[in-house]
């Protein structure tokens, strides 16, 4: 005989299907209907990203990728602004590019099944350039503000896509109310700074900061029309 309780979660599975149930489901259900083509727009950014490591590898290609996705403080805001979008795809060559290629294929591929592959591509741009920016105004408070950074960091190359991953990690979050996830996402970036008190780091929180803007926006505009009133949370969004 079984158990009056077979078929139901178990405690310790409760709390996780509470965070992560829907947004399994939407990954889930999105891959058995589409396949490969439910992330189309992924899978081009790893093969541009891979593209672009290789070329910048060769004595002959290093510099042409530097004057179409290298982006520092010190550049003009009109050059570093026209660089910004392809820089995200430029993986830094101080780390592994497989890590921007898992990166790019985990977060991207995720975000771009349960939102669409354009939102993914404006809250992945927007963490970027707000991250871009920051380097700016930060440099610009000095050193002894808290929000300021040393001016040597207006030399530091300014590529790949950590940015746009931690904003969309963020914002897909926020997106299908997993709290505890987007806590330890922020809260991970924190210690990132702390530990290691970086340009990188910095504009992690910087790209955070404007995705919860983003979402907070999102949010009062919905509830004023009348879509989010219910608590339960929002429901999915397509392409």
């Amino acid at each position: 005989m079984s158990s009056p309780a077979a078929g139901r979660p178990t405690r310790p599975t409760r709390p996780a299907r509470t965070e992560w149930g829907p947004l399994y489901a939407a990954v889930r259900d999105g891959i058995a209907e589409r396949g490969w083509r439910a992330a189309p727009m992924t899978l081009a950014a790893v093969c541009l990203t891979a593209l672009l490591q290789f070329t910048q590898n060769q004595s002959w290609g290093y510099q042409f990728v530097q004057n179409i996705g290298s982006v520092r403080a010190d550049d003009p805001l009109w050059l570093a602004l026209l660089r910004t979008p392809l820089s995200l795809f430029v993986p830094a060559l101080d780390l592994p590019v497989w890590g921007a290629l898992a990166q790019i294929l985990l977060v991207f591929g995720i975000a771009e099944i349960c939102v669409g592959w354009w939102r993914t591509l404006v809250v992945g741009y927007a963490a970027t350039l707000a991250g871009t920016l920051y380097a700016r105004v930060g440099i610009a408070l000095g050193p002894d503000h808290p929000l300021g950074l040393p001016a040597s960091d207006a030399q530091v190359v300014d590529t790949g896509p950590s940015a746009a991953v931690v904003g969309l990690a963020v914002y897909v979050c926020w997106r299908y109310r997993a709290w505890c996830t987007a806590g330890l996402v922020i809260a991970a970036m924190v210690v990132e700074v702390i530990v290691k008190n970086n340009l990188a780091g910095r504009e992690h929180l910087a790209a955070i900061a404007a995705v919860l803007v983003l979402c907070g926006c999102s949010e009062v505009r919905q509830r004023r029309g009348g879509r989010g009133s219910s608590g339960s949370g929002l429901p999915p969004i397509t392409s």
